[in-house]
């Protein structure tokens, strides 16, 4: 899926499914399924190393995770977060953000809210880096907005979500996330918008969903009530590391040489694996 492609989802049809991706390994499995697009979001701060919000997201921290995904997913769009206040430090700091995520793979960036950097948004953009906005809930305020609440429940502040997407929109960015808002407003954005608006607890009448991968795989805690769990990983993975651990401790793991030539076999399968030099050691 490229940029030009996204325009495509604002007709009748199929709607853009977009997925968080932090590390090489999911990131391999995100490639191979049938979802449109990757995020490399800025939740990597808690879901990857246990912070209790993403503010303690770096644009080096970004790099470094969007690096590891550039070189799982090569036939998708990589978007990549622009991280707290690395919009509200002067261009110079934001222009050197877009860089670090522009040279570890991404193919677009991702901006939350609008006010007070609307001229950094309209740069990035004139710089032929893609800009994604992101209205709504925006995690990087959470201080500000007192928690993770809904928005734009009511009118004034309903108005200005619709006023700042139109905005958006007028500055070039191609697409728009919306999060944790009523599912009518986002519906009524989404009508008014010609670029696609891809939802996350904003209903069903956006363009497209976006889930973080680990919330959808039942690996990361209680998620949100808007997620659903497509699977139960957390139990799967405990259930297999317990299977190993009882198979350890009761000599059913490894089991016992056999033949010779079985066992030649084994040892040619482990030199020519990538661990085999570990495993060897």
């Amino acid at each position: 899926m490229k940029i030009t492609d996204f325009y495509n989802y604002k007709k009748p049809g199929p709607k853009i499914s977009m997925v968080t991706a932090y590390d090489y390994t999911l990131a391999s499995i995100a490639a191979e399924s049938a979802a449109d697009c990757v995020l490399v979001g800025d939740s990597l701060a808690m879901v990857m190393h246990g912070h209790p919000d993403t503010l303690a997201a770096t644009p080096e921290l970004m790099a470094l995770h969007t690096a590891a995904v550039a070189r799982a997913v090569k036939n998708k769009l990589i978007v990549g977060d622009m991280p707290f206040l690395s919009v509200r430090k002067g261009l110079r700091h934001a222009m050197d953000t877009v860089e670090l995520l522009a040279r570890a793979g991404a193919g677009a960036v991702k901006i939350e809210g609008l006010d007070g950097h609307a001229d950094i948004i309209a740069h990035i953009v004139q710089s032929d880096m893609p800009v994604m906005g992101h209205l709504g809930l925006t995690p990087q305020s959470v201080n500000r907005l007192g928690g993770y609440r809904t928005q734009g429940r009511d009118q004034a502040s309903a108005e200005k979500l619709v006023a700042q997407a139109q905005e958006l929109e007028r500055l070039g960015c191609f697409a728009l996330v919306l999060e944790c808002v009523p599912a009518a407003l986002a519906g009524r954005v989404t009508n008014l918008l010609k670029i696609p608006v891809i939802g996350i607890g904003a209903g069903p009448h956006t363009d497209g969903q976006v889930l973080v991968m680990q919330d959808l795989l039942g690996l990361y805690g209680e998620p949100p009530s808007f997620v659903k769990k497509y699977l139960d990983g957390r139990a799967l993975l405990t259930e297999a590391l317990n299977n190993f651990n009882n198979e350890v401790k009761s000599c059913v793991f490894p089991q016992a040489k056999r033949k010779d030539h079985a066992n030649s076999e084994r040892t040619e399968a482990v030199e020519s694996a990538p661990y085999g030099a570990a495993l060897r050691g």
